[in-house]
C-alpha cells in the first residue's frame, strides 16, 4: 500500500508541474483540423495569449464575424478555472470567397483566431513564486460551419492546462502556429487616414485619403444586409489615395448615417474603422467589442446574450410577428377553399345541414369542439416540427405526405370514409344521431375529429400568403413558432366557426328531408377523388409495387365495409371488420417500406420537354454562363403545386417566354425528403411547396414570385429580366 501511494504521489506532482498537451487540446473533424493552442508554456499574472487555430482542406473554409450571404462564424462557450477569463475572439483580416451568385467573407487553407486571456492570481488562494505547481485550464465548447458548396456543421470540445509562473517560459509547439498567423489582424487607422463616404443611384462611395496614390482596395461591411457582398467594389485612384463605388443590398431601405467595418488597402494593410456619411474626416477606429457578435466567449458565472437575442433587442421581431400571424390566419381562410380540404368541408356542410332546429343550442359546443380539434392537431404538428429540428433535423410544412407509411394509411382512412358515405355502412360520423347522452358525445367526438382530419389533409398545401408566414414561424423561437401556428389554425376554423356561433345564419341552410341522404352520397365523390390522387402521388413517388399494396388494402377495406353493412350491430361482424382493418394497418405500415426498398421507380415530378432536375451545382453552372434560371419547388402531393403547373407553367405563351429569354428550366421535386431542397428553401424563408425562385445574372438572391401563379404574373417577372442575359442564347 505504501508503495501504490508512493506511485500515485508522484503521478499527481508530475502532472501538475509538468506542462499538459492532452488529446482533448485538439480535434480532426470532416475537412478540418481544429485546436485550442497557446504561445507560451506557462500563464502569469495578468495578460496572456491564447487561440482556436483551424487547418482546412483544400477548398474549405470558415467564416468571418460577418458571413457574408451565407454562413456562420465560430462560436465558443467556455468554462475555465476560476482565476482565467478570456476575452472576446478577435478576427483576422478575411477574404472574398465567391460561390456562384453569392459572396462569403471568411478563411481558407489555415486561420487563428486570437484570445486574451486574463489571469487574475488572487482567485487561485495562494502566492506565486519563480515556479508554481498550480494550473490553470481552459475549456472550450467550440462550434463552426465548415463549408465548400455544401456546408457541415461541426462541434468538438477542447482544452489546455498551463502551470501558472513567473518564470522563463519553455518552448513548446503552439509557438511555431502562433508566429506564422496570430500576426494577421486588422490594425486601428493611421491618424493620417481619412475616409467618408456619399450616397449614390446604386450604392455608396467612399472617398479614402492616405496621402498617396493608391490602387486597390476592398470593404467588408460590420453588418449584414447593408452592401450587395457580390457586388464588385471598382477602386479609382487619386493623387491623394482613391475612391471605392460600392452597391447597396436591394433590401436596405434608408441609408446609414455611418458604415463600420473593414478597410483592406494594397500592401495587405487592413484597419477596422467607422465610415461617417459626408465629406472624409480622420478615421475612426470601429469600437470594441464587448463580446463577440458571432462567437459567445464566456466565462463561468456570466451571462451573455447571443447577436440573435442583441439584434432583437435592437429591433423588436414583433412587428415581425404580427404580419406573419396576419398571413398566417388569412392563409387559413383561403386554405378552406384549396381543393385538399374541400372534401372535408363537405362533411361539415352536411352536418349543419342534418341538424335540426332542435340542435341548434348545441351547434356553438360543436363549432368551438371542431375549432379545438384543429387547434390540438397543429400544436401536435409544432411539437413534432420542434422536436426535429432541435434534434438537427431540417423539415418543413407538409413533411410527413414524405412518408409512404402515412401516404398509405391516410388513403385507407379516405376511402372507409367514402364508403361509408357512399352508403355501404354506417359509422356514425354525422353530427348528430338518435337519443341520449352517447349519441352526443359521438357528435361532438365527430366533430374534433373532423377538425384533425382538416388538418391533416390540408397540409399538403401551402395557401396564398402562407409561405412567407410559415417560413418565418420555422425559423424562430418555439413561442413565436406556436404563436403563429395558432393563427394559422383559427383562420382554418374560423368559417365554421362562425356560422355555429350565430345559429340564426343557420336558417339559410335548407331544411332536413329525403334528399339529404342523397347529399351524403355525393360527398363521397370527392372524397374518393381524394384517393385517387393520394394513390397517384405514391405511385409517383414510390412505384407500382406500392401502388399495388394500396389497391390490395383498398379490396379488404371493401370487404369490411360489406360485413359491417351486411350485419350491422353484430358483434361477430364487427369482429371480422376490426381484424380486417387490423391487416390494413399493417400492411400500410410494412409493405410500402419494403416494396420501395426492392425495387423503386421513382419519376420524377414534370419531366415534360425542357425542364431538367434541379442541383445547385446546376444552378451555378447556368448562372455562369450568364443564364437566368427559373426553379419550380414542388411535390406529386401538393396540389397547388399541380393546378400551377397546369394553368401556368405549362401554359404555350408562357413556355415561349421562357425560351425566348433563355431560361434554364428546373424543378426541385420534394415529393420524398431531400434535404438540399429543405435548406435551399429556408435560405429563402420558406418552409414548403410551391416555391418559385427566378434567378437573375448579377442578383445574388432570386426573386420570388407568389403561390398562385397565372401566366401574366410568369411572363410579367420575365419581362423585367435585363436585355443582356439572352446574350448567351447566341453562344448556345
Amino acid at each position: 500500500m505504501r508503495f501504490i501511494r508512493t506511485i500515485v504521489a508522484i503521478t499527481v506532482a508530475l502532472s501538475a508541474t509538468l506542462p499538459i498537451y492532452a488529446a482533448s487540446s485538439s480535434a480532426d473533424l470532416p475537412h478540418v483540423h481544429v485546436q485550442l493552442i497557446a504561445p507560451d508554456a506557462q500563464f502569469h499574472a495578468g495578460a496572456n495569449k491564447a487561440g482556436l487555430y483551424f487547418k482546412l482542406e483544400s477548398g474549405w473554409h470558415v467564416y468571418w464575424k460577418n458571413p457574408g450571404d451565407a454562413g456562420e462564424p465560430p462560436r465558443i462557450k467556455w468554462t475555465n478555472s476560476p482565476q482565467v477569463t478570456v476575452g472576446p475572439v478577435k478576427y483576422p483580416v478575411p477574404k472574398r470567397l465567391p460561390l456562384g451568385p453569392l459572396m462569403d467573407f471568411g478563411y481558407e487553407d489555415e486561420v487563428v483566431f486570437p484570445l486574451d486571456v486574463k489571469v487574475d492570481l488572487g482567485k487561485a488562494g495562494v502566492s506565486v513564486g519563480a515556479y508554481s505547481p498550480l494550473t490553470a485550464e481552459l475549456n472550450a465548447k467550440v462550434s463552426w460551419l465548415v463549408c465548400r458548396g455544401s456546408c457541415i456543421p461541426e462541434k468538438t470540445e477542447l482544452a489546455i492546462v498551463r502551470p501558472l509562473g513567473q518564470g522563463t517560459d519553455t518552448v513548446q509547439p503552439d509557438q511555431e502556429i502562433w508566429a506564422r498567423l496570430a500576426n494577421r489582424l486588422p490594425q486601428p487607422p493611421p491618424a493620417n487616414l481619412k475616409i467618408g463616404f456619399a450616397p449614390t443611384a446604386s450604392g455608396f462611395r467612399l472617398t479614402v485619403i492616405t496621402g498617396k496614390k493608391e490602387t486597390e482596395a476592398s470593404f467588408f461591411p460590420s453588418k449584414a444586409d447593408i452592401l450587395s457582398n457580390p457586388a464588385p467594389q471598382a477602386a479609382t485612384p487619386t493623387s491623394t489615395g482613391l475612391t471605392l463605388d460600392l452597391k447597396k443590398d436591394e433590401t436596405l431601405t434608408a441609408n446609414p448615417k455611418e458604415l463600420t467595418g473593414l478597410l483592406l488597402l494594397s500592401g495587405n494593410r487592413a484597419y477596422e474603422l467607422v465610415v461617417p456619411s459626408g465629406s472624409p474626416k480622420p478615421a475612426q477606429a470601429a469600437p470594441a467589442e464587448n463580446s463577440s457578435p458571432a462567437a459567445s466567449t464566456t466565462s463561468p458565472g456570466s451571462n451573455p446574450t447571443s447577436s440573435a437575442n442583441s439584434a432583437n433587442a435592437a429591433n423588436p421581431a414583433s412587428t415581425g410577428l404580427l404580419q406573419a400571424a396576419g398571413l398566417a390566419f388569412l392563409g387559413g381562410l383561403i386554405l378552406n377553399l384549396m381543393p385538399c380540404v374541400f372534401p372535408v368541408l363537405f362533411i361539415k356542410g352536411l352536418s349543419l345541414v342534418q341538424s335540426g332546429a332542435e340542435e341548434k343550442h348545441k351547434l356553438r359546443t360543436h363549432g368551438l369542439v371542431y375549432t379545438l380539434g384543429i387547434l390540438v392537431s397543429f400544436w401536435v404538428l409544432v411539437g413534432v416540427l420542434l422536436g426535429l429540428r432541435s434534434a438537427g433535423s431540417h423539415l418543413g410544412w407538409g413533411f410527413q405526405f414524405q412518408s409512404p407509411v402515412f401516404l398509405s394509411l391516410m388513403a385507407a382512412l379516405l376511402f372507409f370514409l367514402g364508403l361509408s358515405l357512399a352508403g355501404q355502412f354506417e359509422i356514425g360520423l354525422t353530427l348528430t344521431s338518435a337519443g341520449g347522452s352517447l349519441a352526443a358525445k359521438q357528435g361532438y367526438t365527430g366533430s374534433f375529429f373532423t377538425g384533425v382530419l382538416a388538418v391533416i389533409v390540408a397540409t399538403p398545401c401551402t395557401a396564398p400568403f402562407m409561405g412567407v408566414a410559415l417560413g418565418y414561424a420555422l425559423s424562430q423561437t418555439a413561442i413565436v413558432t406556436l404563436a403563429v401556428f395558432t393563427a394559422l389554425a383559427l383562420g382554418l376554423a374560423a368559417p365554421y366557426l362562425v356560422l355555429t356561433l350565430q345559429p340564426a345564419w343557420t336558417r339559410i341552410l335548407p331544411r332536413p328531408g329525403a334528399w339529404m341522404e342523397v347529399l351524403k352520397q355525393a360527398v363521397s365523390v370527392p372524397i374518393f377523388g381524394t384517393v385517387i390522387w393520394l394513390a397517384w402521388v405514391i405511385a409517383n413517388a414510390y412505384g407500382a409495387a406500392v401502388l399495388a399494396a394500396l389497391l390490395a388494402s383498398f379490396l379488404l377495406l371493401a370487404i369490411a365495409g360489406w360485413f359491417l353493412g351486411r350485419w350491422p350491430a353484430k358483434g361477430w361482424s364487427t369482429a371480422i371488420a376490426a381484424a380486417i382493418l387490423l391487416i390494413v394497418v399493417v400492411t400500410a405500415v410494412v409493405a410500402p417500406k419494403q416494396l420501395a426498398i426492392a425495387g423503386e421507380t421513382i419519376a420524377q415530378t414534370g419531366n415534360s420537354t425542357g425542364w431538367q432536375p434541379w442541383s445547385a451545382e446546376a444552378v451555378t453552372r447556368a448562372q455562369s454562363q450568364g443564364r437566368p434560371v427559373f426553379i419550380d419547388f414542388t411535390a406529386s402531393w401538393c396540389l397547388s403545386c399541380q393546378v400551377n403547373e397546369r394553368v401556368a407553367l405549362g401554359k404555350p405563351e408562357v413556355q415561349k417566354a421562357f425560351a425566348d429569354a433563355n431560361v434554364v428550366l428546373m424543378r426541385a421535386d420534394w415529393t420524398r425528403y431531400d434535404d438540399n431542397i429543405t435548406r435551399t428553401l429556408n435560405s429563402f424563408g420558406r418552409s414548403g411547396v410551391p416555391t418559385y425562385a427566378l434567378y437573375v445574372p448579377g442578383e445574388s438572391q432570386p426573386r420570388l414570385l407568389p403561390e398562385v401563379l397565372t401566366p401574366g404574373i410568369v411572363t410579367d417577372a420575365l419581362a423585367q429580366l435585363p436585355h443582356g442575359s439572352t446574350q448567351a442564347k447566341a453562344s448556345n
